[in-house]
């Protein structure tokens, strides 16, 4: 066990994690030259796309006699429960921080996790081969936050590979050895699981007491379930087999699993014959924070959908749902997601891995309604509102948002904040220009678009990260849209009553330009219970049924205007108005 290291690579998007990661497994001959190509851990389509880690991914490396197992992390805020199970499973931390950007607010959010779980950090400044890198002043900012001697910081170039062996030295000099005992009860903390259509449900794990070996007989705690370990291994690029694996070490256990509800991610896995006293403390449950309905195009898929979602669940334990219906959309399910990139991934995971096409409805937050009997109601969607009459009061959930950023775009990214019913909670400046702005927020109102704008109005260069911050009472309405008369429920929405009008306008006015035009006037309304309070009309296709009169009596165009009319009222009573799935995105996309 002495020789034996458990590390994940903790950073803020794009300060060169996962490149990082390529030069150590380059570096120890993990990967074969063949096999090597540009982030290599991120093995999915959607990762090396976008060029972001979505996975964390676990992979074993050699390195003078030690064996060092690495996990790459996420970079983004909505992933960072990916983040908290690495950490869980390992005894160190190598912090990246880009030498031209500084420390970021993901920065400082995934040290602080680090810290919390008492593991060892050994910072490294990245791309410092750049022409506008500033290792002293960035140096300055490390040494602020982590409060470490200036020697310690390791300087390296993770594309050109410069200072990548120190930084293998360094995990193996200053990351302590996993602490366990391979002789006691077996006590294993699965960290992860993916579903193989081949061989059922593979789950990693990390051994923290006792040995595993082939062919054992095992029981999952949490679930109660017993099985046998068919095959035990380690994960290098490829899935590797080992007759035994011992405390400290992290592999992978195939054992036959077919439904995927039986294998929890933060449960313990110990032998049947001789099982530990109790389950290891897993991680808390990640909270979803935004709520949306995903709904098969076609209803006969619903069934599908359910066992997609399950098999996503699997991979993606943060993500959560529950089976709901509506009006307009027919039988769907209720999904949480930790934020908006995190939503967009699982739509685009479901259409590419499984196939499925499905209508998202607007997201929104979940709030605490309650009644005045005395009772509350947590709402995650506007069609479960309880009856204005009944209602005492409402809450929101509030966030406590980091806003990182130079001194030239205080003002834009302030008037933002406030214009989202944000409160200033202090500014400091951390060092030179750079500036930490605290706010409390309604989570509702960053929920749609708010990171985009950050993003446009400091060019790119404000950091954003965020942790709830409890209910606060909030005067909400809710605003829902009607076509010719009729609720479209999936475009309903819970808003804030200063908002509600102007919120209301612009979605008419989206609307408008979205709906495709029919046969007959279409009606778009947007409506606060009984009161409407905005309205914009699709206009009709009309045939010019005038074009073969040339001049003659007015009576004759009157009797073929008439008659049009009469046929234009029969088809508006029976004609139904498709609304496009451009149309419930659009709503995010409010300018």
């Amino acid at each position: 066990m002495d020789k034996i290291r458990n590390f994940c690579i903790i950073a803020h998007i794009d300060h060169g994690k996962s490149t990082l990661a390529d030069r150590m497994l380059e570096l120890t001959g993990t990967v074969d030259v063949r096999q090597m190509e540009n982030q290599v851990l991120d093995d999915m389509e959607l990762e090396k796309e976008r060029g972001i880690t979505i996975k964390s991914h676990a992979i074993q490396m050699e390195h003078k006699g030690y064996t060092l197992n690495l996990i790459d992390t996420p970079g983004h805020v909505d992933f960072s429960y990916e983040v908290s199970r690495s950490i869980a499973a390992c005894e160190g931390a190598v912090l990246v921080v880009d030498a031209t950007q500084g420390v970021q607010a993901q920065t400082i959010s995934n040290l602080y996790m680090a810290i919390e779980h008492d593991l060892e950090i050994i910072p490294v400044l990245n791309k410092c081969d750049m022409d506008n890198a500033m290792p002293e002043r960035v140096e300055d900012e490390i040494v602020d936050l982590l409060g470490c001697k200036r020697e310690e910081i390791l300087r390296c170039s993770a594309k050109t590979g410069e200072g990548v062996p120190e930084i293998l030295d360094a995990i193996i000099e200053r990351i302590p050895a996993p602490v366990g005992d391979p002789n006691a009860p077996l006590q294993c903390l699965v960290f992860d699981s993916v579903f193989n259509s081949f061989r059922g449900i593979i789950a990693y794990f990390k051994v923290v007491n006792g040995t595993m070996h082939s062919g054992d007989k095992v029981r999952f705690v949490n679930t109660g379930k017993e099985y046998d370990a068919d095959e035990i291994g380690i994960l290098k690029l490829d899935m590797s087999p080992r007759k035994s694996i011992s405390a400290g070490n992290v592999g992978y256990i195939i054992s036959g699993i077919k439904t995927s509800t039986e294998v929890k991610v933060g449960d313990t896995i110990t032998h049947v014959a001789r099982p530990c006293d109790k389950a290891i403390d897993g991680f808390e449950e990640a909270k979803p924070m935004v709520f949306a309905g995903v709904y098969p195009i076609e209803s006969e898929d619903y069934e599908d959908l359910r066992a997609s979602l399950e098999k996503l669940q699997l991979n993606d334990a943060s993500l959560t749902f529950q089976p709901e219906s509506s009006m307009a959309l027919g039988f769907g399910f209720r999904c949480g997601f930790l934020g908006l990139l995190h939503m967009e991934i699982i739509q685009e995971r479901l259409d590419r891995e499984f196939d499925m096409d499905v209508i998202t409805t607007v997201p929104n937050v979940s709030y605490n309604v309650y009644t005045k009997d005395g009772g509350m109601v947590e709402v995650h969607n506007p069609a479960g509102m309880p009856d204005l009459t009944e209602i005492d009061r409402i809450e929101e959930p509030y966030i406590r948002a980091s806003v990182i950023t130079t001194a030239d775009y205080i003002g834009p990214i302030m008037t933002l904040c406030l214009g989202k019913r944000g409160e200033l909670v202090k500014q400091e400046y951390i060092s030179g220009n750079r500036m930490e702005l605290l706010f409390d927020m309604p989570l509702g109102e960053i929920v749609i678009d708010f990171y985009d704008k950050l993003k446009s109005i400091s060019k790119g260069y404000a950091s954003f990260d965020w942790h709830m911050n409890g209910f606060r009472p909030s005067n909400l309405v809710k605003l829902d849209i009607l076509l010719n008369g009729e609720q479209v429920d999936a475009l309903s929405t819970l808003t804030h009553r200063d908002n509600a009008v102007d919120f209301g306008r612009r979605m008419c006015e989206k609307l408008k330009e979205l709906l495709p035009r029919q046969q007959f006037d279409i009606a778009i309304q947007a409506a606060i219970g009984a009161k409407i309070i905005a309205r914009e009309t699709v206009k009709q296709v009309r045939k010019d049924v005038l074009a073969k009169c040339y001049g003659g009596d007015v009576s004759r165009k009157r009797k073929l205007l008439e008659k049009q009319k009469r046929g234009k009222k029969r088809m508006k009573q029976i004609g139904n108005v498709e609304v496009p799935q451009k149309a419930f995105l659009a709503v995010l996309k409010l300018d």
